[in-house]
């Protein structure tokens, strides 16, 4: 369903059931309602982790990745059953109630799994809590463990993150802790370097390549050693990357922090394509009790101090621009200016006593509580997170089937770095002739002629490579021949 671009159980009643239980062996698709039955009995056997945990380990064991990216991603909620906090969208520029997870990704963009946090828990946290232990523990070092104590300099693996982490006292921690590196962007870079220091790089990225001006330098951040490198752009801006990794050298850096974009690319298509945000379950859970989270009554009284200082900070310029003009005012006007000077004087007074007294109720709150200290009412919880989590992985196998197929296109197609995923979904959603043979015991899939010369060759040689896998259809001894109907 998800490969042909059906989002949800709903959208199976406009499909003819015959003809789409052709592809799954079966005399007829399930209709909606017993899909759903079947989804709920699967989610209550609540083994979505498990089953996340050993393909996460199984591919990247076959991928032998040691570079994992990470990234925050928000479900927002427009419900009222549930409590969440709100988080900031970018994509929307807006503060909004939602649930946060954060996705573990290889180089290309392939998903391996994800956490979704209790509240609003920021990257650092996800990272220490729970991204470290199960990349440890679950999923298999690309390096023996005597590779990693003969070597001082050998990390067991690197992270690649945004901003949203930067520390470098986090850095070190994560480093001296768990041997673990990380290549992100520095913040408030203000100083430049000199153009002398920049060298020019082909660095290859998705299959096309580029060329970058880049220099390097080792630093000391907050008293911790650090290797600084930067690109400079035609513009003669200067992109700031830091890292803990000291094998890796100037050119691989800067195409593993500027790959970063392969995960933003990858939220972008499953929210498009395979309906990521949707929801998938209404039902609410609790969260632990002692679970700590900041007061929602102080982060109210922070945001009344923000707008009264905002209107101090205005009236104090009015001020000064009467006080500067009343230098060069005549005699006989003199008085309205005064007078307008004590009116915002008299304003301002009012406010710090405003400021005073919310500053007076802020300093008896504390900036955290727990959930069970907070009134029932606006206590948080969370959506249930079960059956959400099967079809996330359902999803991540689906995207990473398609994205092998589209890669296998390359070779034959042009253009293929825009298009391949365009020709893969046509190939995947194209017409389809299914004719079995039970005296040779082969099931012939016949495509139908695609939209262009060029792409029916493409069809043309995957079909030819697919057949040379000699591929049998699940569950019989049909051997599965693949060609295209006008052939």
């Amino acid at each position: 369903m998800y490969l042909c671009r059906i989002k949800n159980p709903e959208q199976l009643k406009r499909l003819s059931p015959g003809e789409f239980g052709k592809l799954l062996g079966v005399d007829r698709i399930p209709e909606a309602k017993c899909l759903r039955s079947k989804l709920k009995e699967l989610s209550n056997q609540e083994k979505a982790s498990e089953w996340n945990k050993q393909l996460a380990a199984q591919w990247s064991k076959q991928e032998g990745n040691e570079f994992y990216y990470i990234d925050g991603h928000i479900q927002v909620y427009h419900g009222h059953t549930a409590n969440l906090g709100k988080k900031h969208v970018s994509r929307q520029k807006l503060c909004l109630p939602g649930m946060q997870e954060f996705w573990v990704n290889n180089k290309e963009g392939m998903p391996y799994f994800y956490v979704t946090g209790n509240v609003n828990e920021k990257l650092q946290s996800a990272i220490s809590n729970e991204i470290i232990p199960k990349l440890i523990n679950d999923i298999p070092c690309k390096y023996a463990s005597g590779e990693l104590l003969a070597d001082e300099d050998l990390p067991r693996f690197t992270l690649v993150f945004d901003r949203e982490a930067y520390s470098p006292d986090f850095f070190q921690l994560l480093w001296k802790n768990y041997k673990v590196a990380v290549i992100t962007y520095k913040k408030n870079v203000k100083d430049s370097w000199d153009d002398g220091d920049f060298e020019t790089y082909k660095i290859n990225l998705e299959g096309s390549e580029t060329q970058m001006l880049l220099a390097e330098k080792n630093v000391i951040l907050n008293g911790i050693a650090l290797r600084e490198v930067r690109r400079k752009t035609s513009t003669g801006h200067q992109t700031s990357i830091v890292t803990t990794n000291k094998k890796l050298s100037i050119h691989d850096i800067a195409i593993h922090m500027f790959a970063r974009w392969s995960q933003e690319n990858f939220f972008r298509y499953l929210r498009q394509d395979y309906d990521l945000d949707r929801m998938a379950q209404y039902a609410i859970e609790q969260i632990d009790g002692d679970f700590m989270v900041v007061n929602p009554e102080y982060n109210r009284l922070e945001y009344r101090l923000k707008r009264i200082r905002e209107k101090i900070s205005r009236r104090l310029a009015k001020l000064y621009l009467l006080e500067h003009e009343s230098v060069n005012t005549k005699l006989d006007d003199a008085g309205k200016s005064n007078i307008k000077q004590v009116i915002l004087e008299k304003e301002i007074e009012d406010l710090r006593q405003n400021e005073q007294e919310e500053l007076n109720k802020r300093a008896a709150l504390s900036y955290k509580i727990k959930i069970k200290d907070m009134s029932e009412d606006k206590r948080y919880n969370r959506l249930h997170l079960e059956s959400k989590h099967f079809q996330n992985i359902i999803k991540m196998i689906c995207y990473r089937a398609e994205t092998s197929f589209a890669n296998l296109l390359v070779p034959h197609f042009n253009k293929s770095i825009n298009e391949k995923r365009m020709l893969a979904k046509s190939i995947i959603k194209s017409n389809i002739n299914l004719i079995p043979c039970y005296k040779s015991n082969t099931l012939t899939v016949e495509l139908y002629s695609l939209s262009t010369p060029r792409e029916n060759h493409a069809a043309i040689e995957m079909c030819q490579l697919l057949n040379e896998q000699n591929v049998k259809y699940p569950g019989t001894n049909l051997k599965m021949i693949y060609k295209m109907a006008t052939k």
